[in-house]
C-alpha cells in the first residue's frame, strides 16, 4: 500500500515519489535520503501503478551503490537492471554487439591491460619517452568521453601533444580490435554508435526499460548523458537524482550543464527540492550554505534540520603548518572521551598535506588510517628519490639498487656517472642540492606529466619531500629522519591495527561519507582554492564545491582550521586565508 511507502518519508521526499508520469530532476542535498526516496520512488511504481519490475532501469555509479539497492529493494521485486552505466552497456553488447560488428566473446580492458597496450603501441611507432602511458590514456579518454573518434581527433584538438596523441590514439584502437577488446570508455561508446546506427535495437532497449532513474546526475559526463537521453526519449519516464552543489569531478569529464541539457531535452520536466538534511546541525548547514551560496553556475539548496542546537563552527590560526598539527592531536586527546577515533576524519586538498600531520600524529602516538592513499614515505615517487639518495650515501645498498634499474637502464647510467663525479662530496652537500642535482643528472622528473591529474600530484608529493629536505640538510640525517618515522608506522600498525584510528583523506577521497567530528585543514589560498583554479570561473567554483563536500560529511562538530605561515612543497611561505572563509 502506498502508505507503508509514505509513512518513512517527509512531505519533500513523498512530492517526488509520487510523481510518476513524465520525467523529473531530484536535487537531494547532502545528507537528505536521496537513497530513501529512490527506492521507495521504485517500490511505489510497482505496488501502486502496477509497472512491471521488469522495466525498471537504475543506472548508479559504482558497483557498491547498486549492490545497496538491490538489497534495500529486496529479492520481492527483480528489476530489469540495477548497475552502472558500463556494466549496462556490457550486457547490452553481449547480447546485441553482432549488430556493432563485435564477435560476443569480446575482451573488457582494465587499466592495467589498457597501459600495457599503450606501451607495446609507443614501441611500435617509437615516441621515445615524450610521455607516460598514463598522460596519453588521459587523453584518449577524454577524447573518448565527447565521443571523439581518431578520425575526428586533431580537428578538435591542437596542443603540442595532440599530434603525438593521435598517433597513440589511432595504433591504440587498432591494438583493441585485433585483440577482440574493449577498454571502459568504449562499453559506452560502442553502445551508443549502435543505439544511433540501428534503430530497431534502440527502440527494442527503450520498450524494455520504460522507466530510468540515474543516480547521482550531477557525475555524468557527455557519453553518459547521451546514453540516458537515447533510452529515455521515446517514453520521457526518466528521473535524475543529483546535488550539483556536490559536483567536483570535472577533471574526470563530469559536465555541469547536463542539467540544462536535460531540461531542454525532457521539456515538462518537474523539479523537486530534498532540503530536509538528517546528518548535520543547523550551524553546520549555516555555514556551508554560506559558502556554496556564493557560486552561481548551478542550483543551491538551502538545508535545513531538525536538530536542535549544535556546537558552532570552531576556526584556528595557526602559526605554521606544526602548530596546525599539534593543535589537531591536542583537540583529539580532548575528543576522545566523547568520540572513537574512527569517528573523526581529518580532510585536506591534497596529497601532499598528509605528511606533516603524519609525522605529528606518529609522534603523539595518535592511531590514523589513510583512506584511499598510501602513506606519505611508502608512494611510489617518494621511495624512488630516496632510493637514489640512499645510494649515494650508500653504494653497496642492493634494494636501492634494484628499485632505480627498474625506472630505466639509461636513468640508471647517468645516476652512477653522476655518483663518480661527486662521491666525494656527497656528505658535504645539503640535501636539497642532492636532489636537485640527481633530477637533473637522471632526468627523473621527466616521466611525469604536470598535465595529467595525477603525475601533478606525483610532483607535489616530490616538491613536499623537499620540505624535510630543507629541515634536515645534512644528507644522512635526513634518512636517518625518515628511518625514524617509517619505524614509527609499522610500530603503530603492530599495537593497534589502525581499525580504530582517526581517517585521514582528501575531501575528493570524503564523498559520500561521514563523520561526527570532521577537521578541514589548511584551507589558505592556493590550497583551497588551489592555486590552478584562480583564473577560470568553473574551476573556482568546483573549488568552493569541494570545500562544500567537506563541509557537509560533519555530523555534530567541525573545526577549519588556516596558517599563518606554511612549508610546503620545499619552501616557507606566507599564508593567506582562503577567501572561502571571508
Amino acid at each position: 500500500m502506498t502508505v507503508d511507502i509514505l509513512t518513512q518519508l517527509n512531505s519533500q521526499q513523498k512530492e517526488a515519489v509520487l510523481y510518476h508520469r513524465g520525467s523529473s530532476i531530484i536535487l537531494a542535498g547532502a545528507g537528505s535520503g536521496k537513497t530513501r526516496v529512490l527506492i521507495s520512488k521504485v517500490v511505489n511504481l510497482i505496488k501502486n501503478y502496477q509497472v512491471d519490475p521488469k522495466s525498471i532501469l537504475m543506472i548508479t555509479f559504482t558497483n557498491k551503490a547498486a549492490g545497496e539497492m538491490k538489497a534495500r529493494i529486496g529479492v520481492s521485486y527483480s528489476l530489469g537492471y540495477v548497475g552502472t552505466f558500463h556494466s549496462f552497456c556490457a550486457r547490452v553488447l553481449r547480447i546485441d554487439g553482432q549488430f556493432a560488428g563485435l564477435k560476443k566473446n569480446f575482451l573488457i580492458y582494465d587499466e592495467e591491460d589498457q597501459i600495457g597496450v599503450v606501451k607495446s603501441v609507443l614501441k611500435k611507432i617509437n615516441l621515445g619517452k615524450k610521455y607516460t602511458p598514463s598522460y596519453l590514456l588521459n587523453r584518449i579518454s577524454s577524447a573518448k568521453n565527447q565521443l571523439i573518434s581518431p578520425e575526428k581527433y586533431l580537428e578538435v584538438f591542437s596542443d603540442y601533444a595532440s599530434s603525438d596523441t593521435n598517433m597513440v590514439y589511432q595504433a591504440y584502437q587498432k591494438e583493441l580490435k585485433e585483440n577482440n577488446a574493449l577498454d571502459f570508455d568504449d562499453l559506452i561508446n560502442v553502445t551508443i554508435k549502435l543505439f544511433q546506427k540501428n534503430k530497431q535495437v534502440l527502440e527494442k532497449y527503450q520498450d524494455k526499460y520504460r522507466y530510468i532513474l540515474v543516480d547521482e546526475f550531477q557525475d555524468t559526463n557527455f557519453v553518459q548523458y547521451l546514453l540516458t537521453k537515447l533510452l529515455g526519449q521515446k517514453y520521457k519516464n526518466v528521473t535524475v537524482v543529483g546535488d550539483f552543489s556536490q559536483s567536483i569531478y570535472s577533471w574526470r569529464g563530469a559536465e555541469i550543464k547536463n542539467l540544462e541539457k536535460f531540461e531542454k531535452d525532457f521539456p515538462n520536466t518537474a523539479v523537486f527540492y530534498l532540503e530536509k538534511n538528517y546528518r548535520s546541525t543547523q550551524s553546520i548547514l549555516n555555514f556551508a550554505y554560506s559558502v556554496i551560496s556564493k557560486n552561481e553556475t548551478h542550483p543551491i539548496l538551502s538545508l535545513f534540520t531538525d536538530k536542535k542546537g549544535g556546537e558552532e563552527v570552531v576556526f584556528y590560526e595557526a602559526s605554521n603548518e606544526e602548530d596546525e598539527g599539534i593543535y589537531l592531536a591536542n583537540l583529539i586527546n580532548d575528543l576522545k572521551p566523547g568520540h572513537r577515533l574512527d569517528e573523526m576524519a581529518v580532510l585536506y586538498r591534497t596529497n601532499a598535506q598528509s605528511r606533516a600531520i603524519e609525522e605529528v600524529f606518529l609522534h603523539y602516538g595518535i592511531p590514523y588510517v589513510l583512506i584511499g592513499g598510501t602513506r606519505f614515505y611508502e608512494r611510489k615517487e617518494v621511495k624512488d628519490v630516496l632510493s637514489y639518495l640512499r645510494l649515494l650515501v650508500n653504494p653497496v645498498d642492493k634494494l636501492s639498487k634494484e628499485r632505480i634499474l627498474k625506472l630505466g637502464k639509461t636513468r640508471f647510467e647517468k645516476f652512477k656517472k653522476y655518483y663518480e663525479e661527486n662521491k666525494d662530496s656527497v656528505e658535504d652537500k645539503n640535501t636539497e642540492k642532492s636532489i636537485e642535482e640527481v633530477f637533473q643528472a637522471t632526468d627523473y622528473l621527466k616521466q611525469y606529466n604536470p598535465d595529467d591529474e595525477e603525475d601533478y600530484s606525483r610532483l607535489e608529493n616530490i616538491k613536499e619531500l623537499k620540505s624535510v629536505a630543507v629541515a634536515f640538510p645534512s644528507l644522512p640525517q635526513f634518512l636517518e629522519q625518515i628511518a625514524l618515522v617509517e619505524s614509527e608506522y609499522f610500530e603503530g600498525e603492530k599495537g593497534a591495527k589502525n581499525k580504530n584510528g582517526i581517517r585521514l583523506m582528501t575531501l575528493h577521497q570524503a564523498k559520500g561519507l561521514e563523520f561526527p567530528v570532521v577537521f578541514i585543514v589548511g584551507v589558505e589560498e592556493g590550497i583551497l582554492p588551489h592555486s590552478r583554479s584562480f583564473d577560470d570561473i568553473y574551476s573556482l567554483e568546483e573549488e568552493r564545491r569541494l570545500f562544500y563536500v567537506g563541509i557537509t560529511r560533519a555530523k555534530e562538530r567541525l573545526f577549519i582550521t588556516y596558517t599563518r605561515q606554511r612549508f610546503i612543497f620545499g619552501s616557507r611561505n606566507y599564508s593567506m586565508k582562503s577567501r572561502f572563509l571571508e
